[in-house]
């Protein structure tokens, strides 16, 4: 009987238990580090958007100036008397407008007091009229008091009480 070597070929080696360890080791810090990498890119994007977009902050809170009630005559042509009721607010932005119109409020009620009592019943009665007197009233309160003095701003005149008789 004859044997015969053939030769063998050796089976390919599998790699050791280490290889195999630092081989997945390698493969979840690469994993890791992408997932990083694009964490931290898709972060950085939205940080200066968001900084962008942030509303400014809001503007300050107005100051609401009421002024005393008054009551004048108003003008008639039907020979009856109409009187005018009116009670007004005035909306401020600077506290110092504020103290100046108080200050001189004799002469802020002389002048609305003169101007009210120009006007006709029938054309203070629509809206179209009230919103006329607002704006006639908040020019008059804005003109300077005192000679050569800045004018002061008046947002805006609002009606707290509004009767005609």
């Amino acid at each position: 009987m004859a044997t015969t070597t053939a030769p063998q070929q050796a089976a390919p080696a599998s790699p050791g238990p280490l290889k195999r360890i630092i081989l997945i080791a390698l493969i979840a810090v690469i994993a890791a580090a992408a997932a990083g990498a694009g964490v931290w890119f898709f972060m950085s994007k939205r940080a200066p958007a968001a900084t962008a977009e942030a509303a400014p902050p809001p503007p300050a809170a107005p100051l609401f100036f009421p002024l005393e009630s008054m009551t004048v005559n108003l003008q008639s042509d039907d020979g009856q008397q109409h009187f005018l009721r009116i009670g007004l607010t005035l909306k401020l932005t600077d506290p110092k407008v504020q103290q100046e119109l108080t200050d001189h409020m004799p002469e802020v009620r002389s002048r609305i007091l003169l101007a009210l009592s120009n006007h006709h019943p029938d054309d203070l009665a629509p809206l179209d009229g009230k919103r006329a007197l607002a704006t006639e009233l908040q020019t008059l309160i804005e003109q300077p008091t005192d000679k050569g003095a800045p004018p002061v701003h008046v947002q805006d005149v609002l009606f707290t009480e509004f009767v005609v008789q």
